[in-house]
């Protein structure tokens, strides 16, 4: 579950990741420059990248922390397989 502080954290990072996506529209309806448009594409997927980070971090502080302090030899091995999953689907 994610923490109201990190919500706050958050949405504001969302809202300029949002206005980086109209202003990468707006940069193709302009036909600017090539390099230029990739580098603004490189920004919004860096700061993209930057938000999983911090949602990842919150989920093991609290849910795989959960799991491992339960003991629970199962739902511990299940918590390991999501993290990897999602670490293969990250680091692509």
């Amino acid at each position: 579950m994610i923490d109201e502080k990190i919500i706050k954290e958050l949405l504001p990072r969302i809202r300029k990741i949002e206005g980086q996506l109209k202003g990468l529209a707006r940069m193709i309806e302009e036909k600017k420059y090539c390099i230029d448009i990739l580098q603004q594409i490189f920004a919004i997927k860096g700061a993209l990248k930057s938000i999983g980070l911090i949602i990842l971090e919150n989920h093991i502080n609290t849910c795989v922390k959960e799991t491992i302090y339960s003991k629970n030899d199962e739902e511990i091995k299940e918590k390991i397989e999501e993290l990897l999953d999602i670490y293969k689907k990250f680091s692509k």
